[in-house]
């Protein structure tokens, strides 16, 4: 099959699906399919860091993508596959109860028509290799910008076999996988969740921060709710490490001081 380099840096994609376990090359997608007024291509998200699920589920949807409920672990995937076969299945490959190249093995075996895309932040050439020979249609890792990872899906969909590893770009091996989501909490932290975090940083009282703000502390709590639900803690105390250690944000000093 053919192969060429895409625009974007680091991205090699191959024409044509793969014949892996299935045996199967050149099916037609729902992608494909849906000029003709076909329903959507359907994406379940294999994920148990539900953040990154949180943030490529709304992306995926803009671009015409359905995407199913996310599951966080394989025996939750496989039920999933068995009761709604996704067209796709994108698989964090570091999942708490099986590997994620046996699951995807296992969805492909089982599971004719939907393709397997390994989503991760390892940076192993070797897994690489082995994700492509088991059948999947592509390795994508976390560093991928949104944009990027979501063109990469679609794509894989198309019949594409997409690669974009970490292996490839420089300045990103030092980074932890913490550090690495930071990039993508700043874009689901609405403004005004910035400033009820930043006044937390400072220590304010819900009183405080809804007299500096200019709202109701009932509203305030509900941002405040929606931090540390964006930030999975489970504390004010919590929310205030995780910004200060990773530099979400510095404190405020555009509020007005009531």
């Amino acid at each position: 099959m053919g192969k060429r380099r895409d625009r974007q840096k680091g991205a090699v994609v191959r024409r044509g699906s793969p014949a892996g376990p299935t045996g199967r090359v050149g099916t037609k997608t729902r992608i494909e399919e849906a000029g003709d007024g076909a329903p959507p291509a359907r994406v379940l998200i294999v994920e148990d860091h539900k953040l990154f699920a949180e943030v490529i589920t709304p992306a995926l949807r803009q671009s015409g993508v359905g995407v199913l409920d996310p599951v966080e672990d394989g025996a939750s995937a496989l039920d999933a596959v068995a009761r709604e076969a996704p067209d796709m299945v994108l698989i964090d490959l570091g999942l708490p109860d099986m590997d994620g190249l046996d699951l995807g093995r296992r969805i492909l075996l089982e599971n004719s028509g939907t393709r397997v895309v390994a989503v991760t932040a390892l940076r192993d050439p070797g897994r690489i290799q082995q994700a492509l020979r088991a059948g999947f249609h592509g390795y994508l890792d976390k560093e991928t910008p949104l944009p990027q990872f979501v063109r990469a899906v679609r794509a894989a969909m198309e019949g594409e076999v997409v690669v974009r590893s970490s292996t490839e770009r420089r300045g990103a091996e030092d980074r932890s996988e913490h550090e690495r989501f930071v990039d993508l909490l700043r874009e689901q932290i609405t403004p005004r969740e910035y400033d009820v975090l930043a006044l937390l940083v400072e220590g304010a009282s819900t009183k405080g921060m809804a007299r500096r703000l200019g709202v109701s502390p009932n509203t305030v709590r509900t941002h405040v709710q929606n931090v540390l639900e964006k930030l999975q803690v489970r504390s004010r105390l919590e929310a205030v490490a995780f910004a200060v250690r990773y530099g979400l944000i510095a404190k405020s000093e555009e509020l007005q001081h009531g």
